[in-house]
């Protein structure tokens, strides 16, 4: 899979923003694969030099169709497998930060796909605002979870605020009459 190309070969991609490419292409030409700064990994990509390939691709730029030289630089990370299995392009990256966290739930939380949909008769006139309706799609699996009323998600441990005990911030006073009932009984707390 060949992203693009984009950056100054073709600036009016739809990914580049700012004059750069929001996906990060071209990718860096590397010896062995490393650990960026940010987190994300700069898989091993040979130059030509070090046993790696170039191609004359043609692409459509603007109006024109040209025939252009590429490297490894634009080679989208994938695995041959799972593109077999799904017969489909699958970019596989590894991803080891908070923001993939944030990624992920963005598609577990989204919901599921809304339409609008109306039924009618060929030939008869179309009356939209009697015949609107608005549905969603459920998967099988779902439906079954929602009528047999199983929890659809949950948390665990729930979470707990705790107050925090600042140096001198909160003072605690003990005379010798509380002092036997303070360690009897001792107050419920998350003071830390």
């Amino acid at each position: 899979m060949i992203h693009g190309p984009c950056g100054s070969i073709n600036p009016g991609s739809s990914c580049m923003k700012d004059g750069k490419c929001t996906k990060r292409y071209p990718r860096q030409l590397l010896h062995d694969t490393q650990t960026g700064e940010d987190g994300y990994p700069l898989y091993r990509r040979r130059s030509s030099e070090d046993g790696g390939f170039k191609a004359k691709i043609k692409v459509k730029i603007g109006n024109l169709i040209q025939a252009i030289e590429i490297d490894n630089e634009w080679v989208v990370p994938y695995c041959p497998l799972l593109s077999r299995i799904f017969q489909a392009h699958t970019n596989v990256e590894y991803c080891n930060s908070i923001e993939s966290i944030k990624y992920i739930c963005k598609y577990v939380n989204k919901g599921s796909d809304q339409a609008m949909f109306g039924f009618g008769k060929d030939g008869t006139p179309i009356d939209e605002v009697e015949q609107y309706q608005l549905g969603r799609y459920i998967s099988s699996n779902e439906a079954v979870r929602r009528i047999l009323d199983f929890s659809i998600h949950k948390r665990h441990p729930r979470v707990v605020h705790l107050t925090a005990h600042l140096e001198n911030g909160q003072r605690v006073y003990f005379t010798e009459d509380n002092l036997h009932e303070r360690i009897i009984e001792l107050p419920k707390t998350t003071l830390t």
